[in-house]
């Protein structure tokens, strides 16, 4: 842990709790790669972060019949429930025709759908959001990021200005998960950081 961080982790008063998550479900996500480098930075700074794989919650595409019929699935129970535990987002995004992804796209409407005698947006309203992207393109992901700032800001979440897309992604990773270069791995950590401690500022 670098000094910086040290200091800052040793100042705050309050432990922020971050989710962290991909866009993606593939196995060897290179997003997921991405997010953990993120949610590590986080955890130095000292921050309390929630690894979630989307895939695990098993989400069917959203359906209004089927909610009106059976309600929320296990899985957006799940996930709008480890929402409402943490106070920010750490979110990587892949980009699938120069936006965001389905899978990404899918969790956000069933978190957005309210339980009975629960606000709207309730497990988004007040939640910060520090944003990232990885593609294997020249652009990595940057264009997606642009709608997923917009989404989010526009269901009530405070997206941290800096954001990072790396491109050439099958080439940006060394074999225990970190960034090659060390320009974007301090980058991915400064997201991180300023995400940390604007939570821990707005709940200090």
């Amino acid at each position: 842990m670098s000094n910086q961080f040290q200091c800052y982790h040793e100042s705050m008063s309050y432990t922020p709790r971050i989710l962290a998550f991909a866009g993606s479900t593939r196995s060897d996500s290179y997003n997921k790669k991405l997010v953990k480098v993120a949610a590590n930075a986080a955890e130095s700074t000292g921050a309390a972060v929630t690894y979630l794989d989307l895939r695990d919650l098993d989400l069917p595409v959203y359906d209004g019949d089927l909610e009106a019929s059976s309600g929320l699935p296990e899985g957006a129970k799940k996930l709008k429930q480890l929402m409402l535990d943490h106070d920010g987002l750490l979110i990587s995004s892949p980009e699938y025709n120069s936006s965001i992804s389905a899978a990404l796209k899918n969790a956000i409407d069933w978190a957005s759908r309210p339980a009975e005698g629960e606000g709207q947006l309730a497990a988004f309203r007040g939640k910060i959001a520090g944003i990232m992207a990885a593609s294997p393109g020249g652009l990595g992901g940057l264009r997606g990021l642009v709608h997923l700032r917009a989404i989010l800001e526009n269901i009530n979440v405070m997206v941290v200005p800096d954001q990072m897309a790396i491109s050439q992604a099958h080439e940006a990773f060394n074999d225990d998960g970190s960034l090659k270069d060390e320009g974007q791995q301090k980058k991915i950590s400064g997201i991180a950081k300023k995400l940390t401690e604007t939570i821990a500022k707005l709940n200090a």
